[in-house]
């Protein structure tokens, strides 16, 4: 077996696209959800709130070739691809291009203009706006495509279209491909582009936010005051490498990925079972090799609905105890869906590596419901630690959970 490290890493958001200035966002306490006014011609969608990136723009030196097959998820993946790949010295090296490298990325869906336009074609009979890459802008493997083809990457591709773990599944199959020897780099992560429809589809379960006229109060994990969901988007990517690999080229090692564990709840498609995620932590441990003991932190899924935080707290709390510390960056940035395990575990492998954890924002009341755990709130917890681990849980059943190692 392989060992696996993390050599690059980087994200975009709707707090920023640099760990410095998302920081001092987390640090202030600033959320980025704000009131979708363009959202009230939606009649029927009652919630108006949302994490969205403000004024992104693609690179200068993007070419309009290279645009022309990603919609606005693609470009957010293949942005945060980018800025990893410099993180990790690798942007412009050829050894990424000659078969060593493979990427495992994935969003819940591709970009909503284009299935809007092949839907006009079913409804109207008419094929406005579509064209050539139409398709291309819209499958959903549409982002780890274009990173593919934007890189030149020819190793693997692996596509993770599952929701709201699709970016921790890209980690943890770029992880196993590395671990089984099958290439030494991977770009894995994912991306999500914002969309009223995927508020739609929250909203018609009800477990939307409803605060519309307090946009910074909300969401609310783990806090007895939630009333639901809001949805986010953004992009995260990591380089993953093999130790011997990354030694050899004299790569700063962020990381090294020691753990991961995925199931099913085989039960219900909107439901979480508190079983099959307890599981999933376990399938995590015995993977890394150590006890439940040696984790120190938990950053959790966290997406302020009822259902999905009772389940998950109790799943954490069964199998650590109520000593574990957690805490949830949703808080800040809504619900990225796909970008959100990629982008929660660029932020676990920071704030293990710099020993400062961020508290959950408008966590004022823990929810007696939810599992007995140690809840952060309020300032910045100081804390040590030598293993953290990052959960992500999704609609049908899905349950991911990846362990990260500090590297010194």
């Amino acid at each position: 077996m392989k060992r696996v490290v993390v050599t690059g890493m980087a994200g975009i958001t709707s707090l920023g696209s640099d760990w410095a200035s998302i920081e001092a966002n987390f640090v202030a306490g600033r959320s980025g959800i704000r009131r979708m006014d363009e959202w009230d011609r939606f009649t029927e969608l009652n919630t108006r709130l949302a994490g969205p990136i403000i004024g992104f723009k693609v690179p200068d030196h993007w070419t309009r070739k290279q645009l022309r097959s990603m919609g606005r998820v693609s470009r957010l993946a293949v942005g945060a691809a980018e800025l990893a790949l410099q993180d990790a010295g690798l942007l412009g090296n050829p050894i990424i291009r000659d078969g060593r490298m493979g990427v495992a990325c994935g969003s819940s869906t591709g970009s909503t203009d284009e299935i809007k336009a092949f839907g006009n074609m079913l409804l109207n009979s008419v094929a406005d706006g579509l064209n050539a890459n139409s398709y291309v802008r819209m499958m959903p493997h549409t982002t780890a495509a274009n990173i593919s083809i934007f890189f030149g990457l020819t190793g693997r591709l692996i596509p993770t279209s599952s929701a709201c773990t699709s970016g921790s599944q890209g980690i943890g199959y770029a992880y196993e491909s590395i671990k089984f020897g099958r290439l030494p780099l991977m770009l894995a992560g994912g991306a999500e582009e914002l969309c009223p429809t995927e508020a739609m589809v929250f909203d018609a379960l009800y477990a939307t936010s409803l605060k519309n006229d307090a946009p910074h109060t909300s969401p609310r994990p783990y806090d007895s005051g939630r009333d639901g969901l809001v949805i986010g988007e953004g992009g995260g990517m990591l380089v993953l490498e093999e130790l011997e690999h990354a030694l050899a080229r004299g790569a700063h090692i962020h990381a090294e990925i020691v753990g991961f564990g995925s199931n099913a709840d085989g039960q219900h498609t909107t439901r979480p079972e508190v079983g099959t995620m307890r599981r999933a932590m376990e399938l995590a441990l015995e993977d890394a090799g150590i006890g439940a003991d040696a984790i120190g932190y938990v950053n959790g899924h966290g997406t302020a609905t009822e259902q999905g935080d009772i389940a998950e707290t109790l799943a954490t709390s069964e199998l650590f105890g109520k000593h574990m510390p957690i805490s949830s960056q949703k808080s800040f940035l809504g619900h990225t869906l796909g970008a959100c395990g990629a982008l929660e575990s660029w932020f676990s492998i920071e704030m293990m590596n710099r020993d400062r954890y961020v508290p959950t924002l408008n966590l004022d009341e823990v929810d007696p419901r939810c599992g007995e755990l140690d809840y952060l709130r309020g300032e910045f917890r100081v804390m040590h630690n030598d293993y953290v681990m990052n959960n992500n849980f999704a609609f049908g059943g899905v349950n991911t959970s990846l362990i990260f190692r500090r590297w010194s």
